[in-house]
């Protein structure tokens, strides 16, 4: 039987304009950029440690100067960290630098601190409630979520296991 032409009157194309999967993978192979894996990860490296170095040395500063221990000292840098992880998102600096860097600014906190915020700069035309609100708790919301149930999953296991603070 003949291939099907647009004329035919049944409204197929021609059979012999198509190209298989397999065809169409190798010339979409042959002409895909290359990636630059080992630089990629070594930036991600050389960057992550930095924001790493950031949060470690505003920790010692909250230990030097207000005579804190390295627990106190936490909760403070986490919050200046996220400070810093907003004002340059804000400022546009976060992502030019995650952009050279890629997953290496995806350091826990400022990365999700940028993530927030960017969602929230790019939907504050649409209010502050259905805007702000609802579009910057539709990706942390999936990672609330995922935390508050793993430390009751945890919490559960820790209380029949005995361990921790003694208070069953």
């Amino acid at each position: 039987m003949p291939a099907q032409t647009k004329g035919s009157g049944n409204g197929k194309k021609s059979s012999s304009l198509s190209i298989s999967e397999q065809d169409y993978k190798k010339v979409a192979k042959k002409h895909e950029p290359s990636r630059p894996i080992l630089a990629n990860c070594i930036k991600a490296f050389f960057v992550g440690g930095f924001i790493c170095i950031i949060g470690q040395a505003i920790q010692e500063a909250f230990k030097a100067g207000f005579d804190m221990t390295s627990k106190e000292a936490a909760s403070p840098t986490v919050a200046v960290m996220i400070l810093i992880s907003v004002i340059l998102t804000c400022l546009g600096v976060y992502d030019k630098i995650a952009q050279w860097a890629g997953a290496g600014t995806a350091v826990p906190v400022t990365g999700f601190a940028n993530s927030m915020c960017s969602a929230a700069l790019e939907h504050r035309a649409e209010g502050l409630v259905l805007g702000v609100g609802a579009n910057m708790f539709k990706l942390a919301g999936s990672v609330i979520v995922f935390g508050v149930v793993a430390a009751f999953i945890i919490g559960i296991i820790y209380a029949f296991l005995g361990v921790g603070g003694g208070h069953l």
